[in-house]
């Protein structure tokens, strides 16, 4: 009984794991891709953008109306909601070849991908113990990329194989797969129902009275606050603007935003045409490179849970670091005279990547600083961070690419990607200069709220 107590915790995350998976590759599918979307939509580089951004922009947008949800729903339900979304988009995509058509089916990921990582993250708060949860949640974001693994060389061989609808309409049947699985064995908390038993009226109790086993609780609150919705709530504005109020949670914010822009935006879609049409690689070298950050990243995040968990107090330096080291390593791709040898490449690939393990340094600040009542929504307000900076860049690229006359797989050259890829420079500088700018304050405000 007593090892069926402890498991049960595991058995949680593990679906939220196999969700958040799904989700990464739902995310990245046309990350290897690229120019095989072109051919299939008819699309320029712009309109191949529009896809990615409008997927961005819906799942930056959902975050606070995600985290609502979460505090006033439960995980569950959240998760469950955005597996039927992702499985309806990637059918929809699968079965058109129209653009209108195929910008709805993306818009649908993007809401349904919305749901995953955030509630994910506030179920391992519910299960798991404050110093198991950053390592936890590194080992989350690593297992994660594995997503991503799959959705660079075998999705697209897949796809080759078996053609385009075969390859979407199997993500779509995983997807449902996935869905039943949470309705029926997922609990937001201990002595939480699934949402099979509360919709039959039945509860299986999972007690933890009696063993060791205790949940995250968050940190001490400082200053009790309402709830965002329900009653006594008090309203959705009124607590994104407490929220925002908090240094700490506007340093989250920044730092998530600083860390994972450059990676989304290389893996998600303009890795593979970068390298192939840019640098001139073959698709095998190409899908090397994306495979060997991914790794990379997932190597990091195995480095960085014990380290975060250790160190706890140096985790903001650890990221601006990072942050550094990955724009050092852009502008040395950027400035070598011609292409760059694969070497060089794939450092930058390793490099690049670390950002992924670094951005979940955001969620461990707001551990800290935000009220757990609110958690859910201050969570979802940080997300937001890392994906607005992407979706920026992955329309920036495109845009630029099109007034550069790149913008095709037959006229992509090196100088316009070189110049597209620049847009990332000022999201680098304004991230780093923030996250100096609200450290601080951060530390201040604690300090402060501790006397």
């Amino acid at each position: 009984m007593m090892t069926r107590r402890l498991h049960i915790k595991w058995l949680m995350w593990g679906v939220g794991l196999a969700a958040y998976m799904l989700a990464l590759i739902n995310r990245s599918s046309f990350s290897a891709l690229g120019p095989a979307a072109q051919e299939h939509f008819g699309a320029e580089a712009t309109v191949l953008s529009s896809f990615l951004v409008l997927q961005l922009v819906v799942y930056a947008l959902c975050q606070i109306p995600v985290g609502v949800c979460l505090d006033r729903f439960g995980t569950s339900w959240v998760i469950a909601s955005g597996m039927l979304l992702m499985a309806v988009g990637q059918l929809v995509l699968a079965t058109t070849s129209l653009i209108p058509v195929a910008i709805f089916a993306r818009i649908l990921l993007g809401a349904g991908d919305a749901c995953i990582f955030t509630s994910v993250v506030r179920l391992v708060a519910e299960w798991f113990t404050r110093k198991q949860t950053p390592l936890v949640n590194q080992i989350t974001g690593l297992a994660g990329q594995v997503g991503q693994l799959v959705a660079v060389a075998p999705l697209a061989a897949v796809i080759g194989a078996f053609g385009w609808f075969s390859g979407f309409a199997s993500l779509t049947a995983i997807g449902v797969v996935i869905l039943l699985l949470v309705a029926i064995t997922m609990r937001d908390g201990p002595g939480a129902g699934t949402i099979l038993e509360r919709l039959t009226g039945r509860k299986t109790d999972i007690q933890t009275a009696g063993t060791t086993f205790q949940a995250d609780t968050g940190p001490i609150i400082l200053t009790e606050v309402l709830p965002v919705v329900g009653p006594g709530s008090s309203g959705i504005r009124p607590a994104v603007a407490s929220l925002m109020k908090r240094p700490g949670v506007r340093l989250a914010f920044w730092v998530h935003f600083s860390t994972m822009f450059a990676p989304d935006s290389f893996l998600l879609l303009w890795g593979t045409p970068f390298l192939t049409g840019g640098l001139g690689y073959s698709d095998a070298a190409a899908h090397t490179i994306l495979n060997i950050a991914i790794v990379a990243s997932m190597v990091g995040a195995l480095l960085f849970g014990p380290i975060l968990s250790k160190y706890s107090e140096h985790r903001v330096m650890l990221a601006l670091g990072g942050v550094l080291v990955m724009f050092a390593s852009w502008l040395v791709l950027l400035i070598w005279p011609g292409t760059a040898p694969f070497g060089v490449t794939a450092v930058y690939g390793v490099i690049m990547s670390v950002g992924i393990p670094l951005s979940m340094v955001a969620f461990d600040i707001v551990r800290t600083h935000a009220p757990k009542r609110q958690r859910g929504v201050a969570t979802g307000l940080v997300n937001m961070g890392g994906f607005s900076a992407a979706l920026i860049t992955v329309l920036g690229i495109g845009l630029v690419l099109d007034l550069m006359h790149a913008g095709t797989p037959d006229t992509y050259s090196l100088e316009g990607f070189k110049a597209a890829m620049s847009v990332q420079i000022p999201l680098w500088v304004l991230g780093g200069t923030m996250i100096l700018i609200e450290t601080p304050k951060a530390r201040r405000y604690l300090r402060e709220r501790a006397r």
